[in-house]
C-alpha cells in the first residue's frame, strides 16, 4: 500500500487533526493544566493522524528509519520520524505512548459524559511491530528470552516482531523457516481518554477513570466509548494505534502500527447520562451488538469484582432490574474477558447482549 502520509490520502469527518509535534504529546496524558490544540462543537466528527510508538523508543535507537530499514522496510511515515528526531522524552518517568490532541469540546462540563463514536479507521502503513521487553508483559522473567552470549545480570534486551498485512488484508507474522502465521485485522485505537482532574503529571501506561489505556479491541468501528468528564471542555485526546490485538495482549504490546482515525465526539449533560456516569466507577462502552461494562485494578480478581458491579450497577440504572436478578443474568450469559494484563493496571470489560435486554 502507499503510506498515508499526514495531510494527504483520504480523510472524513468535519475537520482534520495531523500529528505534528506541536498536536501531540509523547509519554504523558493531558491534565487539569493541559491546553487544546483544537476546539470543536458537540457532535463535530474529527479525523486525527495518531502515530505509533513502536521504532522511535530509546531502547530501539530513537531512529526509526534506522529501525525499519534493518527488517527491509525502506518508507517510514514522516510523522513518525519528526516526532522521534525532535521530541524530548524521558522513559524513566514517561510512558510511550504518543498522543494527538487534546481536543477541547464547547460546553463539556466536570460531570458531563463524552461519547466518543469510532467512525473510520485507515491503516498508514501495512507494517508494524509486536514487542516483548524488559522481562514484561504475563510471563516476566521467562520472556524474552536471553540471546547467545548475554551477560547474566545484565538487562535483556527488547524482541521486537515485525508484522505485516497480506493483500487478503490478514495481519502476517513469519515463523522464520519460511512458513507464516495469518490472522485477521482489527483495527482500534489503545488509548482515547479525556484530561484527569490534577495538575500532577499523568503517566500513559494505566488506565482510570480518564480512560486512556484501555486496550478494549472490541472499540473499533461502530462503537461508541462513554467517558466522565473530569474538567472543562474534556480534552479530549487519541494514540496506541493497533492492526490487531488478542484480549490479554500477552507480550506487552500487540500489533501496533498508525492508524487514522475518525471520531464523533458528542457531549451529555442529560440527568439520566450524568448520574449513570456517577454509579459507575468506571468509562464505559458500546458496541454495535454488546454494552461493555469495565473493571480496571492492579489485582485481576479485583477487576473482575469492579467490572461485575458495574455491570449490576447498570442493569440496575438503565432497567430496573434488582441486583440479584442482575446477577444470576450474568453469571449465566455475560462473558468477562480480560482487555490486557501488562498496563500496571489490568483491565476486564463484561460484555452484555443488547438483543437481551430488547423490550425491558
Amino acid at each position: 500500500m502507499t503510506l498515508v502520509q499526514p495531510r494527504s490520502g483520504p480523510r472524513s469527518g468535519d475537520i482534520y487533526l495531523d500529528a505534528d509535534p506541536d498536536r501531540i504529546s509523547w509519554g504523558l496524558l493531558p491534565n487539569a493544566l493541559s491546553e487544546p490544540v483544537l476546539t470543536v462543537d458537540s457532535g463535530t466528527a474529527v479525523c486525527l493522524d495518531t502515530i505509533s510508538h513502536e521504532g522511535i523508543l530509546e531502547d530501539q535507537g530513537r531512529d526509526p528509519a534506522a529501525f525499519f530499514a534493518a527488517a527491509g522496510i525502506a518508507e517510514i511515515l514522516s510523522d513518525t520520524a519528526i516526532v522521534a528526531a525532535s521530541r524530548s522524552h524521558d522513559p524513566a518517568t514517561q510512558g510511550p505512548h504518543v498522543l494527538t490532541g487534546p481536543i477541547a469540546v464547547t460546553g463539556a462540563r466536570p460531570g458531563d459524559v463524552l461519547e466518543v463514536e469510532v467512525l473510520e479507521l485507515l491503516r498508514r502503513t501495512d507494517y508494524g511491530v509486536i514487542s516483548n521487553r524488559h522481562g514484561r508483559g504475563a510471563l516476566p522473567g521467562e520472556y524474552p528470552l536471553a540471546p547467545a552470549g548475554h551477560t547474566p545480570g545484565e538487562p535483556v534486551p527488547p524482541v521486537c516482531t515485525i508484522a505485516t498485512v497480506d493483500e487478503a488484508e490478514r495481519g502476517v507474522i513469519a515463523i522464520g523457516d519460511g512458513r507464516s502465521l495469518r490472522f485477521p485485522l482489527n483495527p482500534f485505537l489503545g488509548i482515547m481518554g479525556v484530561a484527569a482532574a490534577t495538575e500532577d503529571p499523568v503517566h500513559s501506561v494505566p488506565p482510570g477513570p480518564h480512560g486512556g489505556n484501555l486496550d478494549i479491541r472490541m472499540l473499533g468501528v461502530g462503537a461508541k466509548l462513554y467517558l466522565p468528564v473530569q474538567v472543562s471542555g474534556a480534552m479530549f485526546y487519541a494514540g496506541d494505534p493497533h492492526f490487531a490485538m488478542g484480549d490479554g495482549e500477552v507480550a506487552l504490546t500487540a500489533f501496533e502500527a498508525p492508524l487514522r482515525a475518525t471520531v464523533r465526539l458528542r457531549v451529555h449533560s442529560d440527568p439520566q447520562m450524568r448520574t449513570l456516569a456517577k454509579v459507575l466507577a468506571t468509562p464505559f462502552a458500546e458496541t454495535r451488538e454488546d454494552h461493555l461494562l469495565i473493571g480496571l485494578d492492579r489485582d485481576l480478581d479485583a477487576a473482575v469484582a469492579q467490572a461485575t458491579r458495574n455491570a449490576i450497577a447498570y442493569l440496575g440504572e438503565r432497567h430496573r432490574i434488582p441486583a440479584p436478578v442482575a446477577l444470576a443474568y450474568l453469571s449465566a450469559t455475560a462473558d468477562f474477558r480480560i482487555s490486557q494484563v501488562v498496563d500496571l493496571v489490568k483491565g476486564v470489560h463484561c460484555c452484555i447482549r443488547k438483543s437481551d435486554l430488547e423490550g425491558l
